[in-house]
C-alpha cells in the first residue's frame, strides 16, 4: 500500500519556490500516433509560466487518491533484467534524462502501444530530492538523510498547440516507500479508476490483478 504522507512530501515541494526538479523531456504525437517533436531541457531554464503549468501536471501524479488512482506495482525479479522496461527505466533515472537515445527508446515504446486516435504528448520529469531526517519526536533536522531520485511520467492529451491537459496517466519510479527510494516497485497513475488506460500496464510490463496494488 501507499502512505499518503510520502506523496504529499513530494507534492508539498511541487511550487515555483521549492521545487527542486533538475530536468523535463518529452515528445509529441499526433492523432495518427506518428512522431510530432520532441524537447528536452533544464527545468529551471523554461520560463515560470511555463513551468506553473509543468508542475500543475507534473503534481497530478502523486497527489491522486494514494491506492485508488495512484497503485504500488513490484517489478519482480525476472523483470528486472537487461534489455527490460526495468532497466530502460534505471538507465534514464540515473543519467537525469539527459541521455536522448535512452529517451527515444521510451518514447517509441510508449508509442508502440499507447493509441488513441487523437494527439497526445508524453512528458518525463526529473527530480532530486535531500530527504530532510526525522528526529526521534518527529521533528525534521537540518541533515539530510538520502538524495532520493526518481522519475514523473505524464501521458497528456492535448488542449491546444503545444498545450498538454490534464494527464490521462502515468508513473512514478522508482516508488517512495517509507521515505526512501524503492527500485523494486513503480507507482502507476490512472486519472480514471474504473476504467484504467491497460495500455499503460502493458508499456511497464504489469498486469492488472497480478503484481499491482501491494
Amino acid at each position: 500500500m501507499i502512505n499518503r504522507e510520502d506523496m504529499l512530501e513530494l507534492t508539498r515541494r511541487m511550487t515555483l519556490a521549492r521545487t527542486s526538479f533538475t530536468r523535463i523531456a518529452g515528445c509529441y504525437v499526433d492523432s495518427d500516433g506518428d512522431f510530432e517533436g520532441s524537447f528536452n531541457t533544464n527545468f529551471l531554464k523554461i520560463s515560470a509560466p511555463e513551468r506553473t503549468k509543468k508542475l500543475k501536471l507534473a503534481k497530478e501524479i502523486p497527489f491522486s487518491a494514494t491506492n485508488v488512482n495512484l497503485k504500488k506495482y513490484e517489478f519482480p525479479q525476472s523483470m528486472r533484467k537487461p534489455g527490460s522496461m526495468w532497466q530502460l527505466l534505471m538507465a534514464m533515472n540515473e543519467c537525469g534524462l539527459k541521455n536522448d537515445a535512452l529517451m527515444d527508446t521510451f518514447y517509441d515504446l510508449v508509442m508502440e502501444k499507447y493509441h488513441k486516435n487523437a494527439a497526445y504528448a508524453i512528458l518525463v520529469f526529473h527530480d532530486r530530492y535531500d530527504i530532510p531526517a526525522k528526529g526521534s519526536d518527529g521533528e525534521r533536522q537540518w541533515e539530510s538523510e538520502e538524495v532520493f531520485e526518481y522519475m514523473i511520467c505524464a501521458i497528456c492529451p492535448m488542449t491546444g498547440e503545444y498545450e498538454p491537459g490534464k494527464p490521462e496517466c502515468g508513473f512514478l519510479f522508482p516508488a517512495f516507500t517509507d521515505r526512501s527510494g524503492d527500485l523494486n516497485h513503480i507507482l502507476i497513475y490512472q486519472s480514471d479508476a474504473e476504467r484504467p488506460r491497460k495500455e499503460m500496464m502493458e508499456i511497464l510490463g504489469m498486469q492488472e490483478g497480478g503484481r499491482g496494488g501491494l
